[in-house]
């Protein structure tokens, strides 16, 4: 059975993700755009870490080092892009 303290990590975790979505799609600037998609890798990988201690399983903890290593590159190609106007040289 899942404890309360498991169930309110989800909540926040959930809610955290809502507001980073939102800041993406209402943010001017674009650097605030790339930081909440890099905070939203990282609540994505905080959800999934805390989906296999609630079910007992490792898949889950593969996949989030998967996703942590996608959400690490593409925040140093977003930045290179913005730095340098192309991300291959």
């Amino acid at each position: 059975m899942i404890e309360t303290a498991a169930i309110f990590a989800f909540v926040c975790f959930a809610l955290s993700l809502l507001m980073n979505l939102w800041k993406v799609v209402s943010a001017e600037d674009i650097a605030d755009r790339i930081l909440a998609l890099d905070t939203m890798f990282i609540n994505a990988i905080a959800l999934m870490v805390l989906y296999g201690l609630a079910l007992g399983t490792e898949i889950f903890f593969e996949a989030a080092m998967i996703i942590a290593m996608l959400g690490f590159v593409s925040t140093v190609a977003y930045a290179r892009f913005i730095l340098r106007g192309n991300i291959i040289e």
